[in-house]
């Protein structure tokens, strides 16, 4: 178990000893919601040896590793058959959760299944996806500007778009890089590098940096998880700009200064 276990987990495991699949479920889920991937890992290995035969608690191990960015390890683990099951399932029970449908989607990506993977995108958008769009909001003056991604919606948006280049431009002179794993589209690397970098947050922290005092705080409010990139790029934006940003994203607040965020780049 590795250093990092909360003492309760281990103290339950040693309860449970050999977990039935309600007490394994649990037990993932507990390592999920406190981000303790690798010791999730080594608890499902554990009870896999002992005979345990996996299934729909595969999804609590994949949770679990993306909390903590362990994807590649519990995707060793994923059958595309036993997932598109558990998905079936899951969207049976709240087909408006997208979660289930970006579960399957990543899994169908990640094995190459392209087709399969867009098909249940489409999916997603007919079910959920206009009414969970990503945005980010942040205020300036009396008004809350709401920003999607590539967004050309607000008045300035060329002025807002040339800074954005901008401080693109600055933050990789520095050792920025960008970070496309997540984009699970079968396109050529620069493409998608554009494609994240028109990201909301990144728009609205433009559009922040355009209009507000250099000693001003930034604060963006985003409706769904920041992703990796956007976070990186926030810690140096907060560095090159020497200012501090504030995003609260679906899940906590992130307060980025001199390259650092508060989440420890657990996010």
């Amino acid at each position: 178990m590795g250093p990092s276990a909360s003492p309760s987990l281990v103290e339950r495991q040693k309860e449970i000893g050999k977990p039935d699949k309600v007490a394994l479920t649990a037990m993932l889920a507990g390592y999920a919601m406190h981000g303790q991937g690798k010791e999730a890992i080594e608890f499902f290995q554990r009870t896999v040896l002992e005979g345990m035969k996996p299934d729909h608690v595969t999804f609590a191990l994949l949770s679990a590793c993306s909390h903590s960015g362990l994807v590649k390890e519990g995707k060793v683990y994923r059958n595309i058959n036993l997932g598109k099951e558990a998905a079936e399932n899951l969207i049976a029970l709240n087909p408006s959760d997208p979660r289930n449908y970006i579960m399957l989607s990543n899994i169908y990506s990640a094995a190459g299944l392209w087709s399969d993977a867009s098909k249940v995108r489409a999916l997603m958008k007919t079910k959920v996806y206009t009414r969970n769009a990503r945005c980010s909001f942040i205020a300036h003056g009396k008004k809350i500007c709401c920003f999607v991604v590539d967004d050309y919606s607000h008045p300035d948006s060329d002025k807002i778009h040339k800074k954005l280049e901008e401080i693109m431009r600055k933050i990789q002179e520095v050792g920025f890089v960008s970070e496309t794993e997540s984009i699970l589209h079968d396109v050529d690397e620069e493409v998608k590098t554009d494609m994240i970098n028109k990201h909301s947050e990144k728009i609205a922290l433009a559009f922040g940096l355009l209009v507000s005092n250099a000693d001003m705080p930034l604060v963006i409010i985003k409706n769904l998880q920041i992703s990796q990139d956007c976070l990186n790029t926030a810690k140096f934006v907060s560095l090159i700009e020497k200012c501090t940003i504030t995003i609260r994203d679906s899940k906590r607040f992130h307060h980025f200064s001199d390259a650092s965020c508060s989440c420890g780049d657990y996010w």
